[in-house]
C-alpha cells in the first residue's frame, strides 16, 4: 500500500518555506506523493473551512515539483465544475510536463454552494459540468486539432488546437461516495474517497472491484492524523491495506510548521513496512 501526505499549503502555516520543507522532507521519508485541496473563495463566517487561506493547489504543486524529484503529485480534490475546462487543461498539462509525469488529478463536484455563486457558475448543473469538463480535457489533451461539442459549458471548440499535450497521461481519481460520484469513478482511473470508516471500507472496496476488478484502477483513501495516538494511526492503515485499500492519503492536522512536520515523520515511522 502506498502513502501520502498533505502538503502545508492551508491556514497559517501556509507558505514558500512550508511547502518547500514539506515536499522535500516527504520525499526523503519515502512518501509516494504529496497532496492539495482546494477552496477558492468562502464565506466569511463559514463553519468550515477553518481558514480562508488556502494557497492555489495547481501553483503550490508546480512549486513542490521544483525542489523534488520522484515523489507524485496530487490534487485531493480539485472542485472541477467551479473552473473552465480549458484554462484547467492548460495548467494540468503544463504541471505535468515540468514536473516529467508525476501528476494525479483527484476531482469532485464540490459542496458550497456560496463558492459556486460568487464564480458565477450554477450549483444545480455543477455534476453535468464536471463530465462534460472531463471529457473536455481528455479531448484537448489527446486530439491535435480538437473539436468538441458542448451542452453545459460555454465553449465553442471546432477544428482548434492546444499545447502542451502532457508528456504521459494523468490520471484522474474521483472523489465522493454519493451514486453518481462512484459511477463516475469507475468510468475513470480511480476512486479517491474520505470520510469513510474503517468498518465501511471493506464494502465500498467490493463495491468498486466489482465494477473494476483491474488493478489498474486505484482505490484511495484519506485520512487525517490528530497526531495524539501512533498506534491508532498505525491500526487504521493496516486495516485500509487488509480491506484492500492501494493508496492512503494521511492529512496531518498541526497548525504550526514544526508541529506539522513532526507530524510527518510520525505518519512515517506508522507507515513503515506497509
Amino acid at each position: 500500500m502506498q502513502v501520502g501526505v498533505h502538503l502545508p499549503h492551508i491556514g497559517r502555516k501556509a507558505g514558500p518555506d512550508a511547502i518547500r520543507r514539506a515536499a522535500v522532507q516527504a520525499e526523503e521519508l519515502g512518501f509516494a506523493d504529496v497532496w492539495v485541496s482546494e477552496h477558492i473563495i468562502i464565506p466569511k463566517d463559514a463553519a468550515y473551512p477553518p481558514s480562508p487561506n488556502f494557497w492555489d493547489p495547481v501553483l503550490t504543486l508546480t512549486w513542490a515539483a521544483a525542489f523534488t524529484k520522484r515523489v507524485k503529485l496530487g490534487t485531493s480534490v480539485l472542485v472541477l465544475p467551479m473552473r473552465h475546462p480549458l484554462p484547467l487543461a492548460k495548467e494540468l498539462a503544463t504541471l505535468q510536463n515540468l514536473s516529467q509525469g508525476r501528476l494525479i488529478l483527484g476531482g469532485g463536484v464540490g459542496w458550497m454552494e456560496a463558492e459556486f455563486d460568487a464564480l458565477g457558475v450554477p450549483f444545480r448543473e455543477r455534476g453535468r459540468r464536471m463530465d462534460e469538463g472531463i471529457a473536455m480535457m481528455k479531448a484537448v489533451w489527446n486530439d491535435d486539432p480538437v473539436t468538441f461539442p458542448t451542452r453545459w459549458i460555454p465553449a465553442k471548440i471546432d477544428t482548434m488546437r492546444m499545447q502542451p499535450k502532457p508528456c504521459a497521461p494523468i490520471p484522474i481519481w474521483i472523489g465522493g461516495s454519493s451514486e453518481a460520484a462512484i459511477a463516475r469513478a469507475l468510468r475513470l482511473d480511480g476512486w479517491h474517497g474520505s470520510r469513510v470508516t474503517p468498518e465501511q471500507v471493506p464494502a465500498m472496496v467490493r463495491r468498486l472491484r466489482a465494477g473494476r476488478p483491474d488493478a489498474a484502477f486505484t482505490i484511495s483513501l484519506r485520512t487525517s492524523d490528530e497526531g495524539r495516538d501512533t498506534g491508532a494511526l498505525r491500526g487504521r492503515l493496516e486495516s485500509y491495506k487488509a480491506a484492500g485499500i492501494q493508496h492512503v492519503l494521511v492529512a496531518p492536522e498541526e497548525r504550526g510548521i514544526e508541529e506539522y512536520l513532526a507530524a510527518v515523520e510520525r505518519v512515517a515511522r506508522c507507515a513503515e513496512g506497509l
